[in-house]
């Protein structure tokens, strides 16, 4: 298509949306369906990872200090776990608030029992809780610890022949690692079911824009033997792809923003222990990018179309 038939190209498009009403609707609904799966998914995977985001950030260290720690000896073990790169902050938890912890995470009636069979003691120590920069590193971070002199002098077990420096670091190993797998494959998963989905919307629009041709092939034929450019034959075409694929995605990204704005509030309010959060420019970004790969599928879906079947 050249800029000199623009006009005509317009035309022509506007002329077969009219005749052929029918046609274009599937070819704009099947085209706003892919779309839409694709900004879906792409929001969905923005969700899942800021819900991942959530939990992982949730990743902490305990490391369990003995009775007879000193306060001296726990603040220089603190301070040096402060200087490590990976590590963005530790904090001191007493016996007294780690025994609250545990009176909170449990029910009153069962806390209260358990606390009653203490008798006035508290069996549970105090620890260091350390948070992590990037908690993808909490296995080698406890493994450091574990290995720390200073640590094996003060940990809580430490006096016990038995015991090992991994039964006072504790992160929930095995749930950590399963969580870290499946969030990988989850992001794996989303990139490559948008691709797939780029992939089919792209063949929508080729198979429409051929059904296209077959239609006006005696047409197409008469304008050759007059003379008519390769260029000036396949604008109208290339301009149809274009305005069915750039409706599809004006669709799709009205649907997109009217079903955040209902989905959102509602999640947030009966999952409120979750972080839903999609930063606006990533809501942006997506829907100007449903927007380009619309135009780019129809533009590049009707003009091989053309190229491939009519060798224009």
């Amino acid at each position: 298509m050249v800029p000199s038939n623009f006009g005509y190209s317009i035309r022509e498009a506007g002329h077969h949306f009219r005749r052929n009403w029918t046609t274009v609707l599937g070819a704009i609904v099947t085209i706003f369906l892919s779309l839409f799966i694709i900004g879906l998914f792409v929001l969905g995977s923005v969700m899942i990872s800021s819900v991942v985001g959530g939990v992982e950030d949730s990743v902490t260290i305990q490391a369990y200090l003995s009775d007879d720690a000193t306060d001296s000896e726990v603040e220089a073990f603190q301070s040096k776990i402060e200087g490590w790169d990976n590590v963005e902050s530790v904090s001191y938890k007493s016996k007294d608030e780690a025994l609250e912890e545990y009176r909170d995470s449990m029910s009153n009636r069962n806390a209260s029992d358990a606390v009653a069979a203490l008798d006035g003691e508290n069996p549970l120590p105090a620890s260091l809780v350390i948070t992590l920069n990037d908690p993808q590193e909490v296995a080698a971070t406890a493994e450091r610890i574990m290995e720390d002199s200073t640590f094996l002098e003060i940990r809580d077990t430490a006096d016990d022949p038995a015991s090992s420096p991994a039964d006072d670091v504790v992160y929930g190993q095995g749930t950590v690692d399963r969580l870290f797998e499946v969030t990988n494959y989850i992001r794996i998963g989303a990139v490559a079911l948008v691709v797939m989905l780029t992939f089919v919307a792209f063949v929508f629009i080729n198979n429409t824009i051929r059904l296209a041709i077959t239609a006006r092939r005696r047409e197409i034929a008469i304008m050759r033997l007059v003379g008519a450019s390769n260029g000036f034959i396949r604008g109208p075409f290339v301009m149809e792809g274009v305005l069915e694929s750039f409706i599809a995605a004006l669709l799709a990204i009205a649907a997109l923003a009217g079903g955040m704005r209902v989905l959102m509030p509602m999640l947030r309010e009966n999952l409120s222990f979750l972080a839903f959060d999609i930063p606006n420019e990533v809501l942006f970004a997506t829907f100007g990018g449903l927007l380009l790969v619309g135009i780019l599928i129809g533009l590049f879906g009707s003009a091989i179309a053309m190229r491939r079947y009519l060798k224009v």
